[in-house]
């Protein structure tokens, strides 16, 4: 089997934003939800900063939070998506604390994913004319590392144990955002749903309609490899055996 043809029986997408995930993978996460797989969605702020209206001051805030999450929840219902976690750490202001990877390995152990997908953590500019918000690298690394070695190492939070939450070993690592992927999901038969979840999030997307550059996204990220339309990842395999350290 291509390694764009598999399909996991349960995956986890860490992001650090409400719409994160519309952007950048829903077209792979739809595939997979058709397919049989649960995805798990984790989004690890709650967008509250996501509002540059000057008559919107501190005290917006929480309401922009709510809304955020509940846009999406929606755009996750379209996806297939049923189960959503928040863990509301502050928009704008994220780094990849140890409380972080502790609180993704958590769900991980709980979860017990064969695939995690988030952002390359060490992608800071793309092009000449968008730099990488650092919330998303910072999600992104808690992410990688509560992916390994925290979820499968027994002495790593011990804590958790007492919780009960056992080790688990994650067989894939996806990064989407890679500057050399080597693996193409094929999406044009979820890419009306990417477009769909994506629109869900009406506070950030205002009146501007995003489907022209979703297609044009994914037509381009396809042609390398003659696909239709496509998202790519670098992906990492954790199966192969290590020595015990």
């Amino acid at each position: 089997m291509n390694e764009q043809e598999y399909i996991p029986s349960i995956a986890m997408s860490i992001q650090a934003h409400p719409d994160d995930q519309e952007f950048t993978i829903a077209g792979t996460l739809a595939k997979w939800v058709k397919n049989g797989c649960k995805v798990i969605s984790v989004i690890v702020t709650s967008g509250d900063a996501g509002s540059n209206d000057p008559a919107k001051g501190p005290d917006y805030k929480p309401i922009l939070a709510h809304l955020r999450e509940d846009e999406q929840i929606a755009a996750n219902l379209v996806l297939g998506i049923k189960e959503t976690a928040f863990l509301h750490y502050p928009d704008g202001e994220l780094v990849a604390s140890l409380q972080l990877r502790k609180d993704l390995t958590r769900l991980i152990r709980l979860y017990k994913p064969d695939l995690v997908v988030t952002s390359d953590p060490t992608r800071v500019f793309y092009g000449s004319d968008y730099t990488n918000h650092p919330d998303h690298r910072a999600a992104a690394e808690a992410a990688v590392y509560a992916t390994f070695p925290s979820s499968e190492t027994r002495l790593i939070f011990t804590d958790l144990l007492d919780e009960g939450y056992e080790p688990h070993n994650v067989k894939k690592l996806y990064l989407h955002g890679a500057e050399k992927p080597d693996v193409w999901v094929e999406i044009s038969e979820t890419l009306d749903l990417k477009i769909a979840a994506l629109k869900k999030h009406v506070s950030q997307l205002g009146d501007w309609d995003p489907a022209d550059m979703m297609r044009e996204w994914a037509v381009e990220t396809g042609k390398e490899k003659g696909l239709k339309a496509a998202e790519s990842y670098k992906v990492m395999n954790l199966v192969e055996d290590r020595p015990e350290s």
